[in-house]
């Protein structure tokens, strides 16, 4: 393998094609990670990148259609055959044209690792073969970068050397360095991006509640504490307010405040309290609120839609689980609480939610008092209607006090645990197709796999970053990690022409389980395959011919889906349905079991307090007949007193008269004598 120069301006073709599909993974080689290319390209992408190299290595698709039924098999096979007798050349030309659409900056970092191979003849067979991730169409392929973060390691000078917006490695965790005094460890904490700035309130820390205000300036890279004012609750009582110490809570941007909702205090309130705490003046100030406010509690989720937070569920001061819907209209501060119809999520706390469309509030996860969940609920806030829509992809495993947050129409999840260990990959959920697929995993027990941890969504050089902090994971974590996603939003509006379904009905129909991923495969390459042929000038011939292919391949595929359409759906609503019943059953036994173990204790208490009062009613009634003992003798007594005195005044009455009258001294003598 010659040694190829390298020059400012890049390398010439067929020299920067070799490159490319080693930067890619499309070499062969035994060190090629579909993981990676999971992370990197989307399916459509990867489809095509396949096709585009099987034309530049091998030629025009002379390969038989697969007579199994994959969608995989047939979604290669498509892509590879709709290219038609597009020149070799051309191929090599589109296919690095695409690689810089997903990944602009991948010259430059195939340029400062490895040396691209060079080792697949031209006209000769490929050894590239898909992997099958839980219905996903990925190329097996190689990455510059070993796994685990080797690639991070390798451009440690050229990643971290100016913080935040030095970043330029995709999907992949990067602590860069931070200036200025860190916060306090924490998790429970609430976090919020205003003004490129990130805010951190609250937390737990050693199972104390904490109340300080820190922010990290995401230009500079700074930590600061924020020396908050307490403001008055209002102007006609002017006395401070109490901003108790806090965990649990959600913190919502909202104009230039920060809005606090909920979450769990030494000494809880009744009723969810709304703080709000005004970045330009720095003041906090409890907003007042009207209608009936929820009962408080801790763990919920708090989501912006429109001018509107959706809360749901949580954990209450008592420790009941929650599975209610309230809405706050931020416009009049009003609460109201919706019924919707449907299944609702059982109750749980701890979980994460995003809105999609500003019409479909998704729930998933969370966690109860003996289990972790990994279901997903899709709420429809116009028909206010719960569904369970059946989830593609590498499914997450069950967490709890996992983060999320949304990058258009991709929801990234960080963190959470199961209550043995915390979750270590990082995924994502494209919430048009509800299929979701791994972004990265860290290793160990970093903060990137704890409970409790916060992950915002910031701007820095006009690219969306990712931004995790704090967590538990057996220690406390205050700890800034970065990812910039490659994820991108924006692809299908790129193309010339999408048959993509918007992403407001793709969702609607998601909630249907016979949705099928292979259909989507199918549409979403199709698009890209005739943007890519619009664009190429010299192969306006093979357009009609892909097209014309295209639509007969339709059809056949059509009859074969009808064919198997029937039992599918059959055995997936069985399936989806026993799944429920045992959700719900083992939800009923383990609450059944709580309130047994509940109702035994109180009734152990109970016969305790019993017996201690049978011991004291016998005392009492030994008490009492001691008294009417001593009643009846002091009767006694008195009578015989009584019969005492009786008889010596009436010999004191005979005595007086008999002896007065010997002595002459009776009351007339007497009279007599002194005249």
């Amino acid at each position: 393998m010659a040694t190829m120069a390298r020059t400012s301006t890049g390398l010439a073709f067929p020299d920067r094609f070799y490159a490319a599909a080693s930067f890619a993974g499309f070499d062969g080689s035994p060190n090629s990670s579909s993981k990676d290319i999971a992370s990197k390209f989307s399916n459509e992408a990867a489809l095509i990148l396949y096709a585009l190299y099987q034309q530049a290595t091998v030629g025009p698709c002379n390969v038989p259609k697969p007579s199994s039924w994959s969608p995989v098999e047939q979604g290669k096979w498509k892509s590879w055959q709709q290219l038609g007798n597009m020149a070799s050349t051309e191929a090599m030309r589109l296919f690095v044209k695409i690689l810089e659409e997903e990944d602009p900056g991948w010259y430059s970092r195939a340029s400062n690792s490895v040396e691209p191979v060079r080792d697949v003849p031209m006209n000769s067979n490929s050894n590239v073969e898909p992997v099958i991730e839980n219905g996903n169409s990925i190329a097996e392929t190689k990455t510059v970068s070993a796994e685990n973060g080797s690639l991070m390691e390798a451009q440690d000078k050229d990643v971290v050397s100016e913080g935040l917006g030095s970043v330029a490695i995709y999907d992949q965790w990067v602590s860069p360095p931070i200036t200025g005094q860190r916060p306090k460890a924490r998790y429970e904490h609430g976090a919020a991006v205003v003004q490129d700035k990130m805010y951190i309130y609250g937390g737990n820390h050693n199972g104390r509640y904490l109340s300080d205000l820190n922010v990290l300036d995401l230009r500079s890279s700074t930590w600061s504490k924020v020396e908050a004012n307490i403001g008055s609750e209002s102007v006609e009582s002017p006395s401070p307010v109490n901003i108790a110490p806090c965990a649990g809570h959600s913190l919502i941007p909202w104009e230039n405040k920060l809005l606090s909702i909920a979450g769990h205090t030494k000494d809880p309130s009744e009723t969810i309290q709304v703080k709000a705490f005004d970045t330009q003046t720095g003041t906090w100030s409890i907003l007042k609120t009207y209608g009936k406010a929820p009962v408080s509690r801790g763990g919920q989720s708090v989501t912006l839609v429109g001018s509107t937070l959706v809360i749901f569920g949580g954990q209450d001061a008592n420790r009941m689980l929650l599975n209610d819907l309230h809405i706050l209209d931020l416009e009049t501060m009003t609460w109201d609480e919706f019924d919707a119809v449907g299944v609702p999520p059982s109750p749980r706390s701890d979980h994460a939610s995003a809105v999609h469309a500003e019409r479909y509030l998704l729930i998933f996860g969370g966690g109860s008092h003996a289990t972790c969940f990994n279901d997903l609920h899709v709420l429809d806030l116009q028909a206010m209607e719960w569904s369970r829509p059946t989830q593609q992809g590498e499914i997450p495993t069950p967490r709890a006090g996992h983060a999320g947050v949304t990058v258009g129409e991709n929801w990234f999840i960080v963190g959470g645990g199961d209550n043995k260990s915390g979750a270590s990959e990082t995924v994502v959920l494209n919430m048009s197709t509800l299929v979701w697929s791994v972004v990265t995993s860290v290793e160990g027990r970093g903060p990137l796999a704890s409970e409790g941890l916060t992950l915002v969504v910031g701007s820095v050089d006009g690219e969306d970053i990712l931004i995790s902090f704090g967590g538990y994971n057996g220690r406390y974590n205050n700890e800034v990690n970065v990812l910039k996603p490659s994820h991108k939003s924006t692809l299908q509006s790129k193309m010339m022409e999408s048959p993509v379904p918007d992403s407001v009905s793709a969702v609607h129909n998601a909630t249907n389980p016979t949705r099928d991923l292979e259909s989507e495969l199918e549409v979403g390459q199709e698009g890209k395959i005739r943007e890519i042929v619009m664009d190429n000038t010299d192969s306006e011939p093979m357009k009609s011919k892909g097209e014309e292919t295209s639509e007969r391949t339709i059809e056949t595929l059509k009859a074969e889906k009808e064919a198997l359409e029937a039992s599918l759906d059959k055995e997936k609503l069985q399936s989806i349905q026993l799944k429920e019943e045992l959700t719900e059953a083992e939800a009923r036994n383990t609450d059944l079991y709580k309130e047994l173990q509940s109702i035994r204790g109180q009734l152990a208490a109970e016969q305790s307090r019993c017996f201690k009062l049978e011991v004291d009613v016998a005392e009492l009634r030994q008490k009492l007949q001691t008294m009417e003992a001593l009643q009846k003798e002091l009767e006694l007594l008195q009578r015989q007193k009584a019969a005492s005195e009786q008889a010596l005044n009436a010999k004191q009455r005979q005595g007086s008269g008999v002896w007065g009258w010997l002595a002459g001294s009776s009351p007339q003598n007497g009279l007599d004598v002194e005249h």
